[in-house]
């Protein structure tokens, strides 16, 4: 499957949703309105405030070279160094690893990071990615928005590190209950688990 094909179909389906012309009746006469096209946020890179950005690609920069694995995500894989860090000096401490994790981060973030240097000079034998959670909810992205953003990511690590394979982990849900927020991300999660290959995607 062709993600960059995914991509354009979803942003081609935003545009035509959005860029339709509406005609209205306003005070008994017919007005025309044009729609301003909606910009997917998620495929956007946009710097995350706060100073774990920076941390995280400086830590990538100042040591290049090979890995065995790449953590790319948000507070959930930036825990490993927090509540995890016992599990994670267990399962990963005799591997060479790497955290890229950042709090809060939503894909553009990584999609910024990964554009000011975060792979540049790593080569990871795998990439687990977990990111998407803090697209969702209401008044951020919708669902196809929410999936173009992970493709996108996923996309610019099969360019720029072609030799890593890529653990795909699925979005948590979201609350104890039912909500939209949750329908959305089973909705997301759904369609990446067919983005596996078993070849580089798994």
């Amino acid at each position: 499957m062709k993600f960059t094909a995914i991509l354009f179909t979803l942003t081609a389906a935003t545009l035509l949703q959005f860029s339709v012309v509406a005609q209205t009746n306003v005070s008994g006469t017919n007005a025309i309105v044009a729609l301003t096209p909606r910009v997917n946020t998620a495929i956007v890179p946009g710097k995350h405030k706060g100073q774990r950005t920076d941390d995280v690609v400086a830590r990538a920069k100042a040591a290049p070279g090979d890995y065995d694995i790449e953590f790319i995500g948000d507070s959930i894989t930036q825990g490993w160094e927090g509540a995890g860090k016992n599990v994670w000096q267990e399962a990963y401490g005799a591997r060479k690893c790497i955290n890229m994790g950042v709090g809060g981060d939503r894909t553009e973030n990584v999609l910024w990071r990964f554009d000011n240097g975060q792979l540049d000079g790593i080569k990871a034998k795998v990439a687990v990615v977990m990111i998407g959670t803090n697209n969702s909810g209401k008044g951020r992205n919708t669902p196809d928005e929410i999936l173009a953003g992970v493709i996108a990511v996923i996309d610019q690590i099969r360019t720029r590190q072609p030799d890593t394979k890529i653990l795909l982990l699925a979005i948590f849900p979201r609350g104890k209950t039912f909500s939209e927020q949750r329908g959305d991300i089973l909705q997301v999660n759904q369609v990446l688990a067919k983005l596996a290959n078993g070849k580089n995607i798994f």
